[in-house]
């Protein structure tokens, strides 16, 4: 894996609720908040040109099949790095944060709101992730296990732990 490219943000950053505001999956457009409630992790380029959000809602209020999952629930790259290289670091960067649950992550993709495109989410198969099935509404659901997901990778400027020999 290459350089990584995320920074940690937050889910009120307003550098990246403007990447938000011009993803289609944006409910409320200018909203200062761009992620749903619960568990996340916000991943902002330097150049404030990609955002990324993993959630991690808990299984109780998830109403798809993959509860218990890490969810993408935003990804927009706005800039001139790959987008599956991208969605990698962004799971390397997760692994960082947190231990994978079995399900891995998953995301979904709404087919009629995104490029016409012969498999939706190419990017994130590019990245190794695949189709798993439709969720009631139509979206095409997308899944990588954690034995499939890149090693942790801490992102630009996470702290390290340091072991020292005794």
């Amino acid at each position: 894996m290459s350089e990584v490219n995320w920074a940690i943000s937050y889910r009120a950053d307003p550098r990246a609720v403007q990447l938000a505001d011009r993803h289609y999956n944006r409910q409320s457009i200018g909203s200062p908040q761009f992620v749903p409630p619960g568990r996340c992790l916000v991943l902002l380029t330097p150049q404030a040109d990609a955002v990324w959000v993993t959630s991690w809602p808990f299984s109780e209020y998830v109403k798809h099949e993959w509860a218990g999952a890490w969810v993408c629930s935003l990804f927009r790259n706005e800039g001139a790095f790959l987008s599956s290289e991208l969605i990698t670091q962004a799971l390397a960067a997760t692994r960082w944060q947190w231990e994978p649950p079995p399900l891995g992550c998953v995301t979904f993709v709404n087919r009629s709101l995104t490029r016409p495109k012969k498999h939706p989410g190419y990017c994130y198969r590019m990245a190794g992730w695949e189709e798993v099935g439709e969720t009631k509404g139509g979206m095409t659901a997308l899944q990588i296990l954690p034995d499939q997901m890149p090693e942790p990778e801490p992102w630009l400027g996470a702290p390290y732990t340091l072991e020292l020999e005794g």
